[in-house]
């Protein structure tokens, strides 16, 4: 059996240069780094209209903004933000969408899940008007619609090097959950495209 008296640890830890008071010191610094490392998930509460109007400014192409259903879940990639918002879903839908209007610097490309388009009234009530909401909102883009898998996917791959925000809301209708990923809105993908022809064909100014 082990002698337990062996894993004693000497306050002054002879032999090395690191004191127990400087591992207390450093402590605090430890700890700040581990709750950074993750983004918060915030509960009931709190302004998640605050919340929005504070990150909007910091966000650019490649951050996303999702207004999820009540059951989306709480991924623990590092630069995903959770928020629950006690609210129906089309209200905070509505002023997300009225806050990306006012912007100047990012627009929407609206994602929604591919099941969205296969569940019945029957198999799942509030559907249709779910449906018609987003008509809506989006008369004369019709949003992107991949698996909700891989769309999930896509968000884990950009919170490893962009932020995300998920604002959780009241919605019980499952495939309701509503993605945007934004974009410059000053310089779309045509001056992209252009701008990418003319770097290959001539030389730099």
């Amino acid at each position: 059996m082990a002698d337990c008296r062996a894993t004693r640890l000497d306050p002054t830890l002879k032999g090395s240069k690191l004191t127990f008071k400087h591992l207390l010191q450093a402590l605090p610094f430890v700890l700040m780094l581990s709750a950074s490392s993750n983004f918060a998930q915030i509960g009931p509460g709190h302004d998640w209209k605050r919340v929005l109007a504070e990150r909007l400014p910091l966000y650019g192409h490649r951050n996303w903004i999702v207004v999820a259903d009540s059951a989306y879940p709480a991924q623990s990639t590092p630069g995903i933000e959770t928020i629950v918002a006690d609210a129906d879903q089309a209200e905070v839908l509505q002023h997300v969408l009225a806050r990306l209007s006012n912007s100047k610097h990012v627009r929407p490309i609206v994602y929604t899940d591919v099941e969205l388009s296969y569940l019945t009234e029957a198999e799942a009530p509030g559907v249709d008007n779910h449906r018609e909401l987003l008509s809506g909102l989006f008369p004369d883009s019709k949003p992107v619609s991949l698996p909700h898998e891989q769309i999930i996917g896509n968000l884990a791959k950009a919170g490893q090097n962009f932020q995300v925000l998920i604002i959780k809301t009241r919605m019980t209708v499952p495939y309701t959950t509503v993605f945007l990923q934004l974009d410059c809105a000053y310089w779309g993908p045509d001056a992209e495209r252009k701008l990418r022809a003319q770097m290959a064909q001539r030389p730099r100014r």
